[in-house]
Protein backbone atom coordinates (compact mmCIF):
# COMPACT_ATOMS: atom_id res chain seq x y z
CA UNK A 1 0.00 0.00 0.00
CA UNK A 2 1.82 2.70 -1.09
CA UNK A 3 -0.46 5.75 0.40
CA UNK A 4 -0.37 4.37 3.29
CA UNK A 5 -0.28 5.87 6.06
CA UNK A 6 -2.32 8.65 4.64
CA UNK A 7 -0.70 12.26 4.99
CA UNK A 8 -2.59 14.76 7.48
CA UNK A 9 -1.79 17.83 5.16
CA UNK A 10 -3.69 16.10 2.23
CA UNK A 11 -7.26 16.56 2.32
CA UNK A 12 -8.98 13.39 1.55
CA UNK A 13 -9.86 12.54 -2.60
CA UNK A 14 -13.43 12.73 -2.26
CA UNK A 15 -13.25 16.38 -0.71
CA UNK A 16 -11.17 18.05 -2.83
CA UNK A 17 -13.78 19.08 -5.37
CA UNK A 18 -16.40 20.31 -2.80
CA UNK A 19 -16.50 24.44 -1.80
CA UNK A 20 -14.94 25.35 1.03
CA UNK A 21 -17.49 26.02 4.05
CA UNK A 22 -18.57 29.39 4.49
CA UNK A 23 -17.27 31.73 7.14
CA UNK A 24 -19.62 32.69 9.99
CA UNK A 25 -20.14 36.94 9.20
CA UNK A 26 -21.36 38.95 11.87
CA UNK A 27 -23.36 41.65 10.93
CA UNK A 28 -21.85 45.33 10.69
CA UNK A 29 -22.62 47.17 13.80
CA UNK A 30 -23.27 50.82 13.91
CA UNK A 31 -20.14 53.50 14.59
CA UNK A 32 -20.34 55.55 17.59
CA UNK A 33 -22.23 58.71 15.63
CA UNK A 34 -25.02 56.13 14.16
CA UNK A 35 -25.65 55.37 17.98
CA UNK A 36 -25.59 58.94 18.89
CA UNK A 37 -28.44 59.60 15.68
CA UNK A 38 -30.69 56.65 17.02
CA UNK A 39 -30.21 58.22 20.48
CA UNK A 40 -31.21 61.88 19.28
CA UNK A 41 -34.13 60.26 17.39
CA UNK A 42 -36.00 58.10 20.36
CA UNK A 43 -35.57 61.12 22.70
CA UNK A 44 -37.30 63.41 20.22
CA UNK A 45 -39.99 61.20 20.03
CA UNK A 46 -40.40 60.44 24.01
CA UNK A 47 -40.16 64.44 24.40
CA UNK A 48 -42.37 65.09 21.73
CA UNK A 49 -44.97 62.06 23.78
CA UNK A 50 -44.57 64.34 26.91
CA UNK A 51 -45.28 67.32 25.28
CA UNK A 52 -48.20 65.90 23.88
CA UNK A 53 -49.55 64.45 27.09
CA UNK A 54 -48.91 67.89 28.56
CA UNK A 55 -50.90 69.90 26.39
CA UNK A 56 -53.73 67.06 26.66
CA UNK A 57 -53.92 67.38 30.69
CA UNK A 58 -53.90 71.17 29.78
CA UNK A 59 -56.94 70.98 27.65
CA UNK A 60 -58.71 68.66 29.98
CA UNK A 61 -58.31 71.01 33.06
CA UNK A 62 -59.08 74.02 30.67
CA UNK A 63 -62.41 72.12 30.25
CA UNK A 64 -63.23 71.48 33.62
CA UNK A 65 -62.68 75.30 35.00
CA UNK A 66 -64.97 76.51 31.82
CA UNK A 67 -67.45 73.76 33.14
CA UNK A 68 -67.19 74.58 36.87
CA UNK A 69 -67.51 78.18 35.75
CA UNK A 70 -70.58 77.78 34.05
CA UNK A 71 -72.08 75.59 36.98
CA UNK A 72 -70.89 78.21 39.35
CA UNK A 73 -72.95 80.89 37.21
CA UNK A 74 -76.00 79.27 36.81
CA UNK A 75 -75.60 78.32 40.16
CA UNK A 76 -75.49 82.34 41.25
CA UNK A 77 -78.46 82.81 38.86
CA UNK A 78 -80.41 80.81 40.13
CA UNK A 79 -80.08 81.96 43.98
CA UNK A 80 -83.04 83.33 45.67
CA UNK A 81 -81.26 86.02 47.00
CA UNK A 82 -81.92 88.01 43.86
CA UNK A 83 -84.02 88.08 40.47
CA UNK A 84 -82.11 86.41 37.38
CA UNK A 85 -80.46 89.71 36.11
CA UNK A 86 -80.05 91.49 38.89
CA UNK A 87 -76.55 91.17 40.04
CA UNK A 88 -74.69 94.50 40.36
CA UNK A 89 -77.28 96.57 39.35
CA UNK A 90 -78.56 99.33 42.14
CA UNK A 91 -81.66 98.82 43.78
CA UNK A 92 -81.48 100.63 46.63
CA UNK A 93 -82.46 103.88 45.30
CA UNK A 94 -86.32 104.69 44.51
CA UNK A 95 -86.75 103.24 40.50
CA UNK A 96 -89.59 101.96 38.53
CA UNK A 97 -89.61 98.09 38.63
CA UNK A 98 -89.98 96.58 34.84
CA UNK A 99 -91.34 92.97 34.18
CA UNK A 100 -90.92 92.37 30.39
CA UNK A 101 -93.86 90.09 29.06
CA UNK A 102 -92.67 88.79 25.18
CA UNK A 103 -94.25 86.59 22.83
CA UNK A 104 -96.92 83.51 23.26
CA UNK A 105 -98.17 83.02 26.83
CA UNK A 106 -97.36 79.52 27.11
CA UNK A 107 -95.98 77.25 30.13
CA UNK A 108 -93.11 76.00 27.80
CA UNK A 109 -91.98 79.78 26.79
CA UNK A 110 -90.53 82.68 28.69
CA UNK A 111 -93.88 83.91 29.05
CA UNK A 112 -95.29 81.70 31.52
CA UNK A 113 -97.17 82.23 34.67
CA UNK A 114 -94.74 80.97 36.89
CA UNK A 115 -91.90 83.09 36.30
CA UNK A 116 -93.58 86.55 35.44
CA UNK A 117 -95.64 85.90 38.65
CA UNK A 118 -92.45 85.54 40.72
CA UNK A 119 -91.09 88.73 38.91
CA UNK A 120 -94.25 90.69 39.62
CA UNK A 121 -94.25 89.76 42.99
CA UNK A 122 -90.37 90.80 43.73
CA UNK A 123 -90.87 93.85 41.88
CA UNK A 124 -93.55 94.81 44.64
CA UNK A 125 -91.56 93.65 47.84
CA UNK A 126 -88.70 96.00 47.28
CA UNK A 127 -89.48 98.79 48.81
CA UNK A 128 -87.57 101.29 46.37
CA UNK A 129 -89.88 100.44 44.02
CA UNK A 130 -92.11 103.01 43.16
CA UNK A 131 -94.40 101.34 40.61
CA UNK A 132 -94.14 98.31 38.81
CA UNK A 133 -94.85 98.40 34.95
CA UNK A 134 -95.18 94.97 33.30
CA UNK A 135 -94.21 95.91 29.90
CA UNK A 136 -95.98 93.53 27.20
CA UNK A 137 -95.72 92.43 23.53
CA UNK A 138 -97.89 89.49 22.97
CA UNK A 139 -100.75 87.92 20.97
CA UNK A 140 -101.80 86.02 23.78
CA UNK A 141 -102.12 82.45 24.69
CA UNK A 142 -102.68 79.83 27.19
CA UNK A 143 -106.27 80.73 28.90
CA UNK A 144 -104.81 79.23 32.16
CA UNK A 145 -101.29 81.18 31.90
CA UNK A 146 -102.68 84.41 31.59
CA UNK A 147 -105.67 84.03 34.34
CA UNK A 148 -102.78 82.98 37.03
CA UNK A 149 -100.52 85.73 35.97
CA UNK A 150 -104.22 88.11 36.42
CA UNK A 151 -104.98 86.93 39.30
CA UNK A 152 -100.83 87.49 40.89
CA UNK A 153 -101.86 90.85 39.58
CA UNK A 154 -105.18 91.52 41.24
CA UNK A 155 -103.75 90.12 44.61
CA UNK A 156 -100.65 92.32 44.31
CA UNK A 157 -102.83 95.25 43.94
CA UNK A 158 -104.57 94.57 47.06
CA UNK A 159 -101.49 94.00 49.30
CA UNK A 160 -99.48 96.91 47.90
CA UNK A 161 -102.47 99.68 47.78
CA UNK A 162 -99.76 102.34 48.12
CA UNK A 163 -98.15 100.68 44.58
CA UNK A 164 -99.71 101.29 41.35
CA UNK A 165 -99.18 98.33 38.55
CA UNK A 166 -99.00 99.97 35.20
CA UNK A 167 -99.49 97.73 31.98
CA UNK A 168 -97.77 99.26 29.03
CA UNK A 169 -98.79 97.83 25.42
CA UNK A 170 -95.94 97.95 22.68
CA UNK A 171 -96.61 96.31 18.96
CA UNK A 172 -99.39 94.09 20.73
CA UNK A 173 -101.56 92.96 23.42
CA UNK A 174 -103.87 90.91 22.46
CA UNK A 175 -106.03 88.00 23.60
CA UNK A 176 -104.82 86.44 26.74
CA UNK A 177 -101.85 89.64 26.74
CA UNK A 178 -104.83 91.64 27.24
CA UNK A 179 -106.35 89.25 29.76
CA UNK A 180 -103.54 89.96 31.79
CA UNK A 181 -102.98 93.88 30.98
CA UNK A 182 -106.61 94.32 32.21
CA UNK A 183 -105.67 93.59 35.83
CA UNK A 184 -103.39 96.79 35.82
CA UNK A 185 -104.17 99.90 37.54
CA UNK A 186 -104.01 101.76 34.07
CA UNK A 187 -102.77 100.61 30.83
CA UNK A 188 -100.29 102.47 28.53
CA UNK A 189 -100.48 102.05 24.25
CA UNK A 190 -98.96 103.23 21.51
CA UNK A 191 -101.12 104.56 19.03
CA UNK A 192 -100.59 102.00 16.66
CA UNK A 193 -100.76 99.24 18.97
CA UNK A 194 -103.23 96.39 18.12
CA UNK A 195 -104.77 95.82 21.49
CA UNK A 196 -108.18 93.68 22.15
CA UNK A 197 -109.22 90.58 20.83
CA UNK A 198 -111.50 89.30 23.79
CA UNK A 199 -112.52 85.67 22.44
CA UNK A 200 -111.26 82.37 22.98
CA UNK A 201 -110.35 80.13 19.51
CA UNK A 202 -110.03 75.95 19.07
CA UNK A 203 -108.46 75.80 15.76
CA UNK A 204 -109.95 72.17 14.01
CA UNK A 205 -108.98 70.97 10.27
CA UNK A 206 -110.75 67.94 8.28
CA UNK A 207 -108.16 66.75 6.31
CA UNK A 208 -110.63 63.61 5.27
CA UNK A 209 -110.88 64.42 1.67
CA UNK A 210 -107.21 65.05 1.48
CA UNK A 211 -106.78 61.45 2.61
CA UNK A 212 -108.75 60.15 0.49
CA UNK A 213 -106.77 61.48 -2.44
CA UNK A 214 -103.46 60.16 -1.68
CA UNK A 215 -105.01 56.79 -0.33
CA UNK A 216 -104.56 57.05 4.11
CA UNK A 217 -107.01 55.85 6.21
CA UNK A 218 -107.65 56.51 9.43
CA UNK A 219 -107.27 53.57 11.96
CA UNK A 220 -107.24 55.35 15.70
CA UNK A 221 -108.99 53.25 18.31
CA UNK A 222 -111.18 54.54 21.17
CA UNK A 223 -112.63 54.05 24.15
CA UNK A 224 -115.27 56.10 24.51
CA UNK A 225 -117.70 57.78 21.95
CA UNK A 226 -116.59 61.04 21.77
CA UNK A 227 -112.42 60.33 22.37
CA UNK A 228 -112.02 61.67 19.03
CA UNK A 229 -114.26 64.67 19.18
CA UNK A 230 -111.31 66.91 17.17
CA UNK A 231 -109.93 64.29 14.45
CA UNK A 232 -108.39 65.46 11.70
CA UNK A 233 -109.97 62.56 9.51
CA UNK A 234 -113.62 63.30 10.00
CA UNK A 235 -116.10 66.09 10.35
CA UNK A 236 -117.30 67.21 13.67
CA UNK A 237 -121.24 65.67 14.73
CA UNK A 238 -123.75 68.43 15.48
CA UNK A 239 -123.25 67.36 19.02
CA UNK A 240 -120.01 67.50 18.88
CA UNK A 241 -120.16 70.87 17.73
CA UNK A 242 -122.59 72.44 20.20
CA UNK A 243 -120.31 70.92 22.66
CA UNK A 244 -117.10 72.62 21.51
CA UNK A 245 -118.71 75.86 21.37
CA UNK A 246 -120.22 75.62 25.06
CA UNK A 247 -116.86 74.99 26.37
CA UNK A 248 -115.27 77.58 24.00
CA UNK A 249 -118.09 79.98 26.02
CA UNK A 250 -117.60 78.90 29.35
CA UNK A 251 -113.49 79.97 28.82
CA UNK A 252 -114.67 83.25 27.01
CA UNK A 253 -117.25 83.76 29.91
CA UNK A 254 -114.04 83.70 32.47
CA UNK A 255 -112.14 85.97 30.04
CA UNK A 256 -115.16 88.46 30.01
CA UNK A 257 -115.50 88.58 33.78
CA UNK A 258 -111.75 89.34 34.12
CA UNK A 259 -111.68 92.13 31.99
CA UNK A 260 -115.07 94.05 33.15
CA UNK A 261 -113.33 93.26 37.09
CA UNK A 262 -110.17 94.82 36.11
CA UNK A 263 -111.55 97.63 33.91
CA UNK A 264 -114.85 98.87 35.72
CA UNK A 265 -116.75 101.42 34.59
CA UNK A 266 -113.76 102.28 32.01
CA UNK A 267 -114.98 100.02 29.51
CA UNK A 268 -117.53 101.97 26.82
CA UNK A 269 -120.81 100.72 26.19
CA UNK A 270 -119.06 97.10 25.91
CA UNK A 271 -122.24 95.54 24.36
CA UNK A 272 -122.93 98.44 21.51
CA UNK A 273 -119.33 98.69 20.69
CA UNK A 274 -118.26 94.75 20.41
CA UNK A 275 -115.59 94.85 23.25
CA UNK A 276 -116.01 91.01 23.47
CA UNK A 277 -116.75 89.59 20.41
CA UNK A 278 -113.16 89.06 19.73
CA UNK A 279 -112.34 92.10 17.26
CA UNK A 280 -108.99 93.86 17.76
CA UNK A 281 -108.49 97.78 17.44
CA UNK A 282 -105.54 100.31 17.37
CA UNK A 283 -104.12 101.98 20.29
CA UNK A 284 -105.43 105.34 19.35
CA UNK A 285 -109.47 103.34 18.87
CA UNK A 286 -109.05 101.40 22.65
CA UNK A 287 -108.53 104.60 24.16
CA UNK A 288 -111.56 105.56 22.78
CA UNK A 289 -113.13 102.69 23.77
CA UNK A 290 -111.99 102.56 27.52
CA UNK A 291 -109.91 99.59 27.37
CA UNK A 292 -106.84 101.43 27.68
CA UNK A 293 -105.92 104.90 29.32
CA UNK A 294 -103.29 107.00 27.82
CA UNK A 295 -100.80 106.77 25.20
CA UNK A 296 -97.33 106.42 26.34
CA UNK A 297 -94.54 104.14 26.73
CA UNK A 298 -92.14 102.90 29.31
CA UNK A 299 -90.05 106.39 28.97
CA UNK A 300 -92.97 108.18 29.29
CA UNK A 301 -94.01 106.61 32.06
CA UNK A 302 -91.02 107.19 33.63
CA UNK A 303 -91.04 110.49 32.63
CA UNK A 304 -94.79 110.77 34.45
CA UNK A 305 -94.04 109.19 37.63
CA UNK A 306 -90.70 111.41 37.88
CA UNK A 307 -88.19 108.58 38.22
CA UNK A 308 -85.01 108.99 36.85
CA UNK A 309 -83.85 104.75 37.57
CA UNK A 310 -85.62 101.73 35.98
CA UNK A 311 -85.02 98.78 37.10
CA UNK A 312 -85.65 95.21 34.77
CA UNK A 313 -87.13 92.69 37.15
CA UNK A 314 -87.60 90.27 34.28
CA UNK A 315 -86.20 86.93 34.69
CA UNK A 316 -83.60 85.62 32.55
CA UNK A 317 -82.20 82.31 31.09
CA UNK A 318 -79.28 81.79 33.59
CA UNK A 319 -77.40 79.70 30.51
CA UNK A 320 -78.11 83.10 28.36
CA UNK A 321 -76.96 85.12 30.83
CA UNK A 322 -74.00 83.79 31.35
CA UNK A 323 -73.27 83.31 27.55
CA UNK A 324 -74.01 87.28 27.11
CA UNK A 325 -71.30 88.11 30.02
CA UNK A 326 -69.18 85.84 28.06
CA UNK A 327 -69.19 87.42 24.83
CA UNK A 328 -69.27 90.67 26.72
CA UNK A 329 -66.20 90.03 28.79
CA UNK A 330 -64.17 88.29 25.41
CA UNK A 331 -65.12 90.88 23.38
CA UNK A 332 -63.96 93.49 25.62
CA UNK A 333 -60.29 90.88 25.75
CA UNK A 334 -60.25 90.89 22.20
CA UNK A 335 -60.76 94.63 21.75
CA UNK A 336 -58.35 95.46 24.16
CA UNK A 337 -56.26 93.48 22.49
CA UNK A 338 -55.84 95.45 19.39
CA UNK A 339 -53.73 98.18 18.94
CA UNK A 340 -53.82 99.90 16.03
CA UNK A 341 -50.74 102.51 15.22
CA UNK A 342 -51.22 105.22 12.65
CA UNK A 343 -47.94 106.01 10.77
CA UNK A 344 -47.83 109.15 8.64
CA UNK A 345 -46.18 108.29 5.27
CA UNK A 346 -43.87 110.34 2.98
CA UNK A 347 -46.47 110.40 0.15
CA UNK A 348 -48.85 111.81 2.47
CA UNK A 349 -50.76 108.60 3.04
CA UNK A 350 -51.50 106.70 6.18
CA UNK A 351 -50.31 103.00 7.62
CA UNK A 352 -52.10 101.25 9.94
CA UNK A 353 -50.41 98.73 12.20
Amino acid sequence: MPNWPPDPNKRPDNLENQPAPLQQTSPNQPNGQEWRLIEKTLLASVEEQRRSRRWSIFFKLLTFGYILLLFLTIGRSCSNDAPSGLEGIDTSKPHLAVVELQGTISNADPANAYDISKALTRAFENNNSKAVALDINSPGGSPVQSDEIWQTMMNLRQQYPDKKLYAVIGDIGASGAYYIASAADEIYVNPSSLVGSIGVIMPSYNIEGLMDKVGVSDRTITAGEYKDILSLSRPLTTFETQHVENVLDNTHKHFINAVKEGRGDRLKDPEANNLFSGLFWTGEQSIALGLADRSGSIASLEKDLELDNVVNYTPLDPFQLFMDRFAVKLGAGVGSSINLDVLPQEDGSIEMR
